[in-house]
C-alpha cells in the first residue's frame, strides 16, 4: 500500500515539475522583449482630443496653412515657370519649423516654398517620444502650375 502511494506521489510530482518546465519554455525569454515607443505629433494651436484626433487635426491645419499662404512668385508666373518643389523640414523640440532640405523647381519657387513652411505657427506642444520633446520630420510637396 505504501509503495503504491509513493509511486502515485512521485508520478504527480514529476508531472507538476515537467508541466512547469514546459510552461516556462512556452512563455519565452522575457529579457529579450523590446519596448517600442511611439512618436507623438506636435500639437497645432487649436487642436485637441486624443493622439489620433490631434494628429488628424495637425495634418488638416498644415494643409490649410499651405493653401492659405501659397503665393506664386510673380516673375515665375508671368514667365510660365512651373515645377514641383519638395521641402523636408522638422518641427523642432521648441515647436518651431526648421528647413532641412529643399529640392526641385527654380530658386524662386524653392524660396516661396521655404517661406510658406517657415510661416507655420509655433506649436502648442512639440512632438514627443517617451515623454520627452522630440523633433518630428515632415516632407511636403509644392506643385507650382500656372494653368496657362
Amino acid at each position: 500500500m505504501k509503495s503504491r502511494f509513493m509511486k502515485k506521489t512521485i508520478f504527480i510530482l514529476s508531472l507538476l515539475i515537467s508541466t512547469t518546465l514546459f510552461a516556462q519554455e512556452e512563455w519565452g525569454d522575457v529579457e529579450k522583449n523590446v519596448l517600442t515607443m511611439k512618436e507623438l505629433a506636435p500639437i497645432w494651436p487649436g487642436c485637441s482630443g486624443n493622439a489620433d484626433q490631434r494628429n488628424a487635426c495637425f495634418k488638416q491645419k498644415l494643409a490649410q496653412h499651405i493653401a492659405k499662404n501659397f503665393k506664386y512668385p510673380a516673375a515665375e508666373y508671368k514667365n510660365n515657370v512651373e515645377g514641383k518643389v519638395v521641402v523636408n523640414f522638422i518641427i523642432n523640440e521648441q515647436g518651431l519649423p526648421e528647413i532641412k532640405k529643399v529640392t526641385g523647381g527654380t530658386t524662386a519657387l524653392q524660396n516661396e516654398a521655404k517661406r510658406n513652411i517657415m510661416a507655420i505657427p509655433k506649436m502648442t506642444k512639440p512632438g514627443m517620444m517617451g515623454g520627452k520633446p522630440r523633433a518630428i520630420n515632415y516632407t511636403v510637396p509644392f506643385t507650382f502650375k500656372t494653368g496657362k
